[in-house]
């Protein structure tokens, strides 16, 4: 008898028993993920948990939110217990992103960030302070690329990684603010930096709850390794002492070339600056941004009859550069599966209720309230943070 299907039982039973567990999306990712990856073990005692997780979904409540942000999260604590006796289950629902990015565009997945000079060789994750971005960017310090926001430890860091390699004048990462309490986006970022992922996409030496890249690829994590070094300033509000961080990174930065690969004296990337920089480990460095998987981008319009009957999660956010609104539509374990565009909120969400990708009355009103922040938001020129519940 193996004790941890049991205490795998007894945890999921214990987070359907509070009061926030059986709306969240943590919870749901959870029992999907295990109802197809259990049957591969093919023994007594998996088929036994998974006949309980089956009579646990349908129990689960109309989902509120993706994630409501726990300290401590059990569904992901219940998988972790599996995951480690059963390493093979980590990678039974991962899937890759096939679409190509536009090249004309940078950064390619839009988000809030704020983009000071794309030729500059620093960019700066805030984690999850969101107010330090705004602070920093009036500074306008030399040398500021791009600043933004990481807060999860999986759909934030793919952006990040993303947006990092399909620019090669990017030499320098600041890790700045605190990180979000148990996604550790911070601390995962410096263990994907050191340590790289597995051959499931999991960060290896991540303290976060899901630390799993599903939209990237293996070569898009040595691409990220080998072109930045990072500068771990976790904790640090200061937007001055950042700004001038900032400034004196790029001064220690040299001109990319061409015939010299990335630039580095001796091929080794890139010379020491003073302070709590880190070395990375040495990799074949990026002579060029790097071509990367997107999702499909779908045009906004009138309602239409598409038969499409999709679930999932969405996160609404404005396009600053573009002046639109951008929802990304994910699956509940975190695959990005579209971003859905347009100016108008009614719009948007005929789109997303004639296409069949939400399903719950519940998050239908939920959607349609926020397009409708988001709009006014876009109109006014005012930020805008979509609402959690």
């Amino acid at each position: 008898m193996n004790p941890v299907f049991d205490k795998v039982r007894s945890e999921l039973q214990r987070g359907m028993d509070k009061c926030k567990c059986d709306r969240c999306g943590c919870m749901r990712g959870t029992l999907e993920g295990l109802s197809k990856s259990l049957p591969a073990l093919k023994n007594k005692e998996a088929d036994s948990l998974l006949a309980d997780i089956k009579k646990l979904y349908k129990k689960l409540l109309p989902l509120e939110y993706s994630c409501f942000g726990c300290k401590f999260c059990i569904p992901a604590e219940a998988m972790t217990l599996l995951t480690k006796e059963f390493p093979a289950l980590a990678s039974s629902t991962l899937l890759s992103c096939d679409f190509e990015v536009s090249d004309n565009a940078w950064p390619p997945v839009e988000g809030e960030y704020t983009v000071l000079d794309n030729s500059a060789p620093v960019a700066v994750t805030t984690l999850a302070d969101l107010d330090l971005e705004n602070k920093v960017a009036k500074l306008k310090p030399k040398g500021l690329n791009i600043i933004g926001k990481t807060e999860t430890e999986n759909i934030g860091i793919d952006k990040l990684v993303k947006n990092i390699i399909t620019n090669s004048a990017i030499r320098y990462l600041i890790l700045a603010g605190n990180e979000a309490e148990g996604h550790k986006s911070g601390s995962t970022i410096l263990a994907l930096w050191k340590n790289g992922v597995d051959k499931n996409m999991r960060i290896i030496g991540s303290p976060g709850r899901r630390p799993v890249l599903k939209n990237l690829k293996h070569s898009d994590i040595r691409a990220f390794r080998s072109q930045v070094e990072i500068d771990d300033r976790q904790g640090s509000s200061d937007a001055r002492k950042i700004a001038s961080r900032i400034r004196e990174l790029a001064q220690k930065a040299e001109p990319l070339s061409a015939s010299s690969g990335c630039g580095c004296a001796g091929g080794v990337c890139h010379p020491e600056p003073a302070g709590p920089l880190i070395k990375p480990v040495v990799l074949t460095p990026k002579a060029s941004a790097l071509k990367i998987s997107g999702p499909l981008r779908v045009k906004a319009k009138g309602p239409e009859s598409v038969k499409l009957d999709k679930a999932g999660y969405f996160v609404i956010m404005l396009s600053k550069k573009h002046k639109l609104i951008l929802v990304e539509h994910y699956s509940y374990d975190n695959k990005l599966l579209r971003v859905i565009e347009g100016k108008k909120s009614r719009e948007i969400y005929f789109t997303i209720i004639d296409n069949k990708w939400v399903s719950e009355l519940t998050h239908a009103a939920y959607l349609g309230r926020e397009l409708a922040r988001a709009e006014i938001s876009l109109k006014n020129g005012s930020r805008y943070i979509q609402d959690g519940a």
